[in-house]
């Protein structure tokens, strides 16, 4: 059985996290699967949208603490191994974020610590409305640091800080508030509200949407001055392609661009 089940629906590219006994924890091998997939669609150009959900009754339970715990075997033991792991978590992470792409989380059940950490990563999340999100490490006596990095991106910082400390779950409904998801939906509509999402970023061009989309993450780390001058950049460069110049003429002659499917 793949860790990573993969289904091409036109331009959508399904990714499911496939190990439901694990809650999908974020394995070694679930990290290396997702990784590797998403190093490929970088590079495919007929996929537009990425769409992540999980099997099982769980989006994803943060890292695997089975596996972390046979890391303490080792002779330092384990902290090698734990960078080394948070590492390449921490990797995944930026690849998400520097796909052309954009990647929606598909949420369901619950999404914990490493697992709410990659729903704020994702650029876009929508969440059954009975789900539930947490960074609950500090419960176990392991404060959610890395997790926290990708949270107070996403919401403001107290409600951020009293997650990490109290180790309580918000609802789907809270997060939506926060701004950790972009909306909670009835459990029955999840495959469908996220499919209508997909859908209608996939129609737009994919070339603006991947110069937006890397400008986006960029330009946030910038002071306002430097940020206008390159946006500006990628203003000129999205202009000059030939696509844009075909999306302008058709809006000015009130027809429909002959983009390529």
């Amino acid at each position: 059985m793949a860790i990573l089940d993969v289904t091409a629906r036109g331009p959508v590219t399904h990714l499911r996290m496939n190990a439901p006994e694990r809650l999908n924890a974020l394995s070694d091998e679930m990290l290396a699967a997702l990784h590797a997939r998403f190093d490929q669609l970088a590079q495919d150009r007929a996929t537009r949208v990425i769409v992540l959900s999980g099997a099982g009754k769980a989006f994803c339970a943060g890292h695997d603490l089975r596996q972390m715990t046979a890391m303490r075997q080792a002779e330092d033991g384990g902290a090698a191994g734990f960078k080394d792991l948070f590492d390449r978590c921490a990797a995944l992470m930026a690849r998400t974020q520097s796909l052309p792409q954009p990647v929606i989380a598909q949420v369901h059940g619950i999404a914990t610590a490493a697992g709410c950490q990659l729903v704020a990563t994702c650029d876009l999340a929508i969440a059954a409305d009975d789900c539930r999100f947490g960074v609950n490490g500090v419960n176990i006596g392991l404060f959610c640091s890395t997790p926290m990095v990708a949270l107070t991106r996403n919401i403001p910082r107290k409600q951020a800080f009293e997650m990490l400390t109290t180790g309580e779950f918000i609802s789907a409904p809270r997060a939506a508030e926060l701004g950790l998801i972009n909306r909670a939906v009835p459990g029955d509509q999840l495959t469908q509200e996220t499919e209508a999402l997909a859908e209608k970023i996939a129609a737009k061009l994919g070339t603006a949407v991947a110069h937006g989309k890397g400008a986006f993450y960029q330009q946030m780390q910038m002071p306002t001055e430097q940020a206008y001058a390159f946006t500006g950049e990628v203003m000129v460069r999205n202009m000059l392609e030939t696509e844009t110049r075909e999306g302008i003429d058709a809006f000015l002659e009130k027809r429909r661009p002959d983009w390529p499917q």
